[in-house]
């Protein structure tokens, strides 16, 4: 069968909607924190290791690639919103630092099913468009992100912090459509009609350069970002701000960041991921440093469009590659991202007691100027690379 071309926009439409339905639950963390910090008195390392709780699972994101091989993978895209928004929405339930890790981790898994071989079966749909089908996928998350701080903080105005459950039927609902949507959609065809076999030690040796790379970016960049997505509410409400306004500001971040992320894809197919890669860098620490120089929220939006970015245009070169096992080499993607940040943001939380969370963010300014540098070996890699 010849591989497809076309560019399938239904499809990655409805994969891009079911990234928003998931991923709007996976949000409630952050602009939720200050009031769990009060509730149960935590530290900031120890909500640090709430969000690292949520990630754990990713260090078998091999593992679940390799499965998605072998099983059908429509369901984990349709069941998993449900999965997240019942674990999400129970947080607010919890009396005691034990239970929300808990409930955080269930969140993780759900979360590393549904990551995994999703990206794979946007490849599939985007034909030799790859970039801009990236962006319509990362766009439904970026915006969520954005939805959810505003969903969760106007849930808990209207009700309270231990009501949010009653947002937990959304989530339900958005499982049903997707199973309305996806049931006749042969998600498995195009992935399984190139089965994928190969040595994954060969492949590791073959792709180490290229891995050591991403892990490399994703390092200095996971500082900044972890800081502004997970500890930018507490930030501000740490400096007189309401949770309201909190709240808004980590949504401005997240909104700006969908269209970063929208553009990023089709633009790094015009002008080369390398070059993508470099400019987003270069504006991300720009754009950060003036923000903590000014508090002005005008430069979070433009932070917003350079930061998130790299998203996109990592999971095409991710896919650029020449190797036969995408989902494996997205599921090692995958597993890179989520273990560097999960070091970082658990770094930061150490910092931010230690030190404070002002001068964290000015450290992690400087950090993220290894992005720079790393940005520009990237394509190199992808480039000497050869089919196993």
């Amino acid at each position: 069968m010849e591989p497809n071309t076309k560019f399938k926009k239904p499809d990655v439409i409805i994969l891009s909607l079911a990234h928003l339905a998931h991923d709007t639950f996976s949000s409630f963390l952050a602009p939720l924190l200050p009031l769990l910090i009060t509730k149960l008195g935590m530290s900031l390392s120890m909500s640090a290791l709430l969000d690292v709780s949520r990630r754990i699972p990713a260090l078998f994101n091999p593992v679940l690639g390799l499965l998605a091989e072998k099983t059908g993978v429509k369901y984990f895209v349709i069941l998993t919103p449900a999965i997240t928004a019942i674990s999400m929405g129970l947080v607010g339930l919890a009396n005691s630092y034990a239970v929300l890790f808990i409930l955080l981790f269930v969140a993780g898994i759900s979360a590393a099913l549904f990551h995994v071989p999703t990206p794979v079966i946007v490849k599939e749909a985007s034909g030799n468009k790859v970039g801009t089908g990236m962006s319509f996928f990362m766009v439904g998350g970026e915006l969520a992100r954005t939805l959810g701080p505003l969903l969760v903080i106007s849930a808990v105005s209207l009700w309270s912090l231990e009501e949010i459950y009653r947002l937990i039927p959304l989530g339900v609902l958005a499982s049903l459509v997707l199973y309305i949507k996806l049931k006749d959609l042969d998600v498995n065809r195009q992935v399984q009609k190139t089965k994928e076999k190969g040595d994954t030690r060969k492949l590791l040796r073959l792709y180490w350069p290229l891995f050591s790379v991403i892990g490399g970016f994703l390092c200095f960049q996971s500082a900044m970002k972890s800081a502004l997505t997970l500890y930018l509410p507490v930030y501000l409400t740490d400096q007189g701000s309401s949770l309201w306004f909190a709240g808004i500001s980590l949504s401005v971040l997240q909104f700006f960041g969908v269209i970063g992320t929208f553009c990023a894809g089709n633009i790094s197919d015009k002008i080369g991921r390398q070059n993508t890669l470099v400019i987003s860098s270069i504006g991300s620490v720009v754009a950060m440093a003036l923000f903590i120089l000014t508090q002005n929220i005008i430069l979070l939006a433009i932070l917003g469009l350079f930061l998130f970015a790299s998203g996109p245009v990592l999971m095409a070169s991710i896919q650029d590659t020449n190797s036969n096992m995408p989902t494996f080499m997205n599921s090692m993607y995958m597993f890179i991202n989520f273990g560097v940040s999960s070091i970082l943001v658990f770094a930061l939380g150490f910092l931010g007691d230690w030190i404070g969370l002002e001068r964290t963010y000015e450290l992690c300014v400087l950090f993220a100027l290894g992005t720079i540098p790393l940005a520009f070996l990237l394509t190199r890699f992808i480039g000497a690379t050869e089919l196993p």
